[in-house]
């Protein structure tokens, strides 16, 4: 649990774990197909480098996206905060429970909820409050390098093994161990067993190659 002298990291562990999965297969969609898309080294080279720069770009989208819903949801809730400070009581109350989750519903008593809105109505304004944080942009760029450094380990193979049948399959065992270990990690985090969640994630990837190599890959 983070204290004020661990901060809080910027992502939560099954964002980075998601944001790892999304490369991962991202580029076992490219090498999957490498041997029908080249001949020969500079064409693999080209692919890999395709490969690379799609995940670069899906990592800028993507990056740039949890800034924009973050900010998006920041507004909401501050907007939210604010029309519950400013509304006279019986119409604040009726929005505090309109948005209240419906578990808190079925857990808060009347008297609880009466005390939470209270102290909402509470709060200091946040009008010289940034929309968009350091933390935020933080949280953009370590997404970006998750999902750039994830197309990493299947693209060794084809640097390492000349035969692109073989650089292809070992690729392929690479990228379904890693979504294994990540699929156990998941599994983990959601306080259960970690197997059903790792092989889940493996026939994930592994439906994925089954269908290239079916198309020819």
């Amino acid at each position: 649990m983070a204290t004020d002298d661990q901060p809080r990291p910027v992502l939560d562990p099954i964002d980075r774990l998601s944001e790892i999965v999304f490369g991962l297969l991202m580029a076992l969609s490219f090498t999957g197909t490498m041997s029908v898309a080249v001949g020969g080294g500079e064409k693999v080279m080209a692919v890999l480098g395709a490969a690379f720069g799609c995940n670069l770009a899906w990592g800028i989208v993507d990056g740039v996206m949890h800034v924009l819903t973050t900010a998006v949801e920041r507004v909401k809730r501050r907007g939210l905060i604010e029309t519950l400070r400013r509304e006279p009581l019986p119409r604040a109350r009726e929005v505090f429970y309109e948005n209240l989750p419906d578990n808190v519903r079925l857990v808060a008593s009347e008297a609880e909820a009466e005390t939470l809105l209270t102290r909402v109505r509470a709060l200091p304004a946040h009008d010289h409050q940034p929309v968009v944080t350091r933390r935020d942009l933080r949280a953009a760029l370590a997404i970006f390098a998750l999902v750039a450094i994830s197309t990493l380990p299947p693209s060794i193979p084809f640097l390492l093994i000349e035969r692109i049948d073989l650089a292809m399959r070992v690729s392929n065992a690479v990228a379904l161990v890693m979504l294994f270990v990540i699929g156990a990690q998941l599994g983990r985090y959601m306080g259960r067993s970690p197997w059903p969640m790792a092989f889940a994630m493996a026939a994930i990837g592994g439906v994925l190659v089954t269908v290239t190599i079916a198309l020819g890959g």
